[in-house]
């Protein structure tokens, strides 16, 4: 049996500016826009004939006023740009999903992804993907699509691998940085330039609730190219929810208050133990009851500090009672006279 084993480590280049910190007098100059993005290019490497690769390119309002995305085009049919949101408002996030074609094309391609933005000035910015597509190795389905995935259950899949060439190719290693996962790794034939591998993947139970968009890595013995992705896709329905998810405070002077809610839900009921923000900011205070209940109305009050600028805290909520944990709240302020 193979398990996952190793970490793969990414160099992520992030554009941080605080608010305030541009003016929009120099809009002219397009790195205004490139600052909202968490990188400006992407290389999907190795790619398997058939294979499931997406890469999701996060963009965040950064500025004060709201921005347009007008439109998003590639310059070559090998991938499908598609964004989420179209206006952002201060603080909002939204993510461009560009899909790289693994079945009609195969060798090596690359594409310009422009995106335009209207508002609140024109400007484009450029991203680059690149990718090569194998056609000596294949995936069966092209992704792992687990659904809906209870957390007190997991998931498993199974995805046959197929290779032509060499008898002599094969899978040295499966790799992840996500400890969630485990692999067993099956031969099932070799011969005449032609292996096949079953690969069963498991996903571990106890996740929290959310969104799954992650990959594993598999290690061959092919110099030219050892790794290969295969994507996962799926959604952890979790018995707890809390609303909003992303808790926006608005802009306020040194001092001044204000109080919004959380709303923290489960389908048994459980007890609220701890709620507090992960860098224990005390500008936050939580108003939580003892009592044991499947809906917590949560009153959180921000107090703004006297140092002016934008604040981003981590809310993180601790229950007993119920099975599984909630994701984190985050809340976003802007401080200023």
């Amino acid at each position: 049996m193979i398990r996952v084993t190793g970490k793969l480590c990414h160099i992520l280049l992030v554009f941080v500016t605080t608010l305030g910190g541009l003016s929009y007098a120099n809009a002219e100059n397009p790195t205004w826009a490139d600052k909202m993005f968490d990188q400006l290019e992407f290389d999907f490497a190795s790619l398997a004939r058939g294979s499931k690769a997406e890469h999701r390119f996060k963009i965040k309002n950064i500025y004060q006023e709201p921005i347009e995305i007008a439109s998003v085009r590639s310059s070559c049919g090998c991938t499908d740009p598609r964004v989420e949101k179209n206006v952002l408002q201060s603080g909002d996030e939204t993510e461009l999903v560009v899909a790289f074609n693994t079945v009609s094309f195969e060798g090596s391609h690359k594409a310009t992804i422009t995106v335009t933005f209207a508002d609140p000035f024109d400007a484009e910015v450029r991203l680059q993907v690149m990718g090569f597509v194998r056609s000596d190795v294949v995936f069966t389905p092209g992704r792992i699509e687990l659904g809906s995935v209870n957390p007190s259950e997991g998931a498993s899949k199974t995805v046959k691998i197929t290779y032509a060439g060499r008898n002599d190719w094969k899978v040295e290693d499966v790799r992840s940085t996500n400890r969630n996962f485990e692999v067993q790794l099956k031969p099932i034939a070799r011969g005449n330039g032609r292996v096949e591998y079953e690969m069963n993947f498991q996903l571990k139970k106890g996740l929290a609730g959310g969104y799954l968009n992650d990959r594993i890595f598999l290690v061959t013995n092919d110099p030219s190219n050892r790794m290969i992705p295969l994507a996962i896709e799926g959604h952890v329905v979790s018995g707890l929810t809390v609303s909003p998810s992303s808790l926006h405070l608005g802009v306020l002077k040194p001092g001044e208050s204000v109080t919004k809610r959380l709303v923290v839900r489960g389908t048994t009921p459980f007890q609220i133990v701890h709620i507090g923000c992960e860098n224990g900011d005390d500008c936050f205070t939580f108003n939580t009851s003892d009592a044991s209940r499947k809906v917590h109305v949560v009153p959180v009050k921000f107090t703004a500090p006297d140092k002016q600028g934008r604040i981003v805290e981590n809310i993180k909520i601790e229950i007993k009672g119920a099975e599984g944990s909630l994701p984190t709240v985050v809340a976003h302020a802007e401080v200023r006279e």
